[in-house]
């Protein structure tokens, strides 16, 4: 019996972006494609199959200690950046501002798909779901920095709303336009 059932839902890419490595900022560049690597992104800032533990995880290691990147993509629902957008008074959120990776299309919802979900895109190549992505001051500041007054208002609009972060199980190409299929744990939520 395989491990994950394949859902109803599928989506498509509408938007692609990498945050350049030693950058100093958070922003992300607008993308056609991006050839996804065991790594994540060649040459982008979240890059690598490990990396130092941060504030998420102090309540497991001290920061800094090296552990498995799980944070390799910041994913996030085109439907949920536009209530983003509408909870913080803007006709629109700029993805680069808020350092995705990649919008997509079409599943309800997104943010709070169940860790090792699975998004299988048309290329073969395959993104584990880790966690749901919180609301931090990173974005805020670069929406401040482009639209003054409106940064205050992104934490209290992106709760429940930013997306999620990823890792590729399997590598390949995505391109804007491309199709996927959700695939979700075969189990039951866990109820203690």
């Amino acid at each position: 019996m395989a491990g994950l059932k394949e859902t109803e839902y599928e989506g498509e890419v509408v938007w692609l972006g990498y945050v350049p490595a030693n950058s100093g900022s958070l922003r992300s560049q607008a993308k056609d494609s991006l050839d996804l690597q065991f790594g994540g992104v060649a040459g982008e800032q979240h890059e690598g199959v490990r990396r130092p533990s941060c504030s998420r995880v102090t309540n497991l290691y001290l920061k800094g200690t090296e552990i498995t990147n799980t944070r390799q993509l910041s994913i996030l629902s085109s439907e949920e950046m536009d209530e983003i957008a509408r909870g913080m008074g803007m006709a629109e959120l700029d993805p680069a501002l808020i350092g995705a990776s990649m919008i997509l299309r079409g599943i309800p919802d997104l943010t709070h798909l169940p860790p090792s979900s699975r998004l299988q895109f048309a290329s073969g190549a395959t993104l584990t779901v880790d966690l749901e992505n919180g609301p931090c001051v990173f974005p805020a500041r670069e929406i401040e920095a482009e639209a003054p007054g409106f940064g205050k208002g992104f934490i209290p609009a992106a709760t429940g709303r930013r997306g999620l972060t990823a890792w590729v199980e399997r590598p390949g190409r995505v391109s804007l336009g491309d199709r996927l299929r959700l695939f979700v744990p075969d189990q039951r939520s866990w109820t203690p």
